[in-house]
């Protein structure tokens, strides 16, 4: 099928809820993807900070292929190894003692907020009210677009659930100001992703863990973006120096399959006793296989290191290109998860880039952000910021 027939395909039967762009990716292969009439593209996008490994890796598609021969599903009845050992794998790579796993992101977050809430009403006096911060992004279920302190993500959805308060990112002040005796914890991300690459203030995230520590709450990291190595760090919590209670992972965990997690110190954990909650496909034997393949090829291969020094490539080239252009307000981020703000939306210069054949895509209006794989080599950033420098010039002289 081509470019169009797939578009039409789509028109007429899938639900309209993107804004999706005119072209059908049919094929990848590391930094690249083609589309079904043959083009072929630098990917940045790495289907927004999922695919770390790149499109296709060896490890993942073995790992895959050989769990799909052996057993593809059973129910969390039962013990499950690929899962087990992800769970260790996870556990001891972290502060966590034990995994919750479910499909996504927000239902990680979902998950999260349930446990939080769960181990709030055994405090005394018990406590429900979840902080989160300003222009994050926390999920799209009822609860976690609830937890989003983003006004048009919650637009339409009334009636809410209770039991949230917002208080606006890297301001610690605003955060001891919202606690009361209802709240059980406190949720942000270490970096705001979808928010526009918003790093914080190292006081900022040390302040929130003390506060936690004197008030008696959790701290939740959402770690669904920026996690699994994506800002040359294994877990975005460990450029602050302090550690989470709670910790939420997805995306590029499952190295493109659905696979997310909920992760947990055991004096937390205890709140989720057999019954309290569960998901039918989480921890399934294939997407585990997945996950143990991505873990181990970040591990082994030094990706971490990699993206820290490519992440550094790619910063300082798009620093060269503020100086060159004016309209740049700010370039941000940590590792490969980078953002350049703008004084204009970038919407047009999305699809200027994909006319040259890079993917590039938004966080927010006016900033571009660049998430390509962690394994992307200097050639990849080099011919990267040579087509962005193009459309930039379209840009300035337009």
């Amino acid at each position: 099928m081509s470019n169009l027939e797939v578009q039409q395909l789509t028109d007429k039967h899938v639900m309209n809820t993107y804004a999706r762009f005119p072209m059908a990716l049919v094929r990848g292969e590391g930094a690249r993807v083609w589309d079904a009439d043959g083009k072929g593209y630098l990917d940045f996008v790495a289907g927004i900070a999922v695919n770390s490994l790149g499109h296709c890796h060896p490890a993942v598609a073995k790992a895959v292929s050989e769990q799909v021969r052996s057993l593809i599903h059973v129910s969390n009845l039962y013990h499950i190894e690929p899962q087990a050992r992800l769970a260790k794998a996870l556990c001891d790579h972290s502060f966590a003692d034990r995994v919750f796993f479910c499909n996504s992101g927000a239902e990680a977050n979902e998950a999260a907020i349930k446990l939080a809430r769960r181990y709030g009403s055994e405090q005394a006096g018990g406590r429900s009210e979840v902080i989160t911060a300003l222009n994050s992004f926390h999920g799209r279920t009822l609860a976690t677009l609830t937890a989003t302190g983003q006004e048009k993500i919650r637009l339409g959805y009334d009636p809410l659930p209770s039991g949230f308060r917002y208080v606006p990112f890297n301001d610690l002040d605003a955060a001891e100001d919202a606690v009361d005796e209802r709240t059980a914890a406190i949720l942000v991300e270490p970096i705001q992703g979808e928010g526009g690459v918003v790093v914080p203030d190292e006081s900022y995230i040390r302040g929130l863990r003390q506060l936690c520590d004197d008030k008696g709450l959790l701290l939740i990291f959402d770690e669904v973006q920026v996690g699994m190595g994506r800002t040359g760090r294994l877990f975005g919590y460990e450029h602050f120096g302090v550690e989470p209670d709670v910790m939420t992972l997805a995306k590029a965990l499952g190295g493109g399959l659905p696979l997310g997690a909920m992760l947990a110190r055991e004096e937390v954990a205890k709140s989720f006793p057999p019954g309290s909650h569960a998901s039918t496909f989480g921890g399934n034997p294939v997407v585990c296989s997945a996950g143990l393949a991505v873990m181990k090829t970040i591990l082994e291969a030094g990706l971490v290191e990699h993206c820290e020094a490519m992440g550094a490539e790619l910063r300082q080239g798009l620093e060269a290109l503020a100086q060159r252009f004016g309209f740049i307000r700010e370039v941000r981020g940590k590792g490969l998860l980078l953002g350049m703000e703008m004084d204009r939306e970038c919407g047009p210069m999305v699809q200027e880039c994909m006319n040259e054949g890079l993917l590039v895509v938004l966080a927010g209006a006016n900033v571009l952000r660049m998430v390509p794989p962690l394994t992307i080599e200097k050639a990849d950033v080099d011919e990267a910021l040579e087509i962005l420098g193009r459309v930039l010039e379209r840009v300035q002289g337009s």
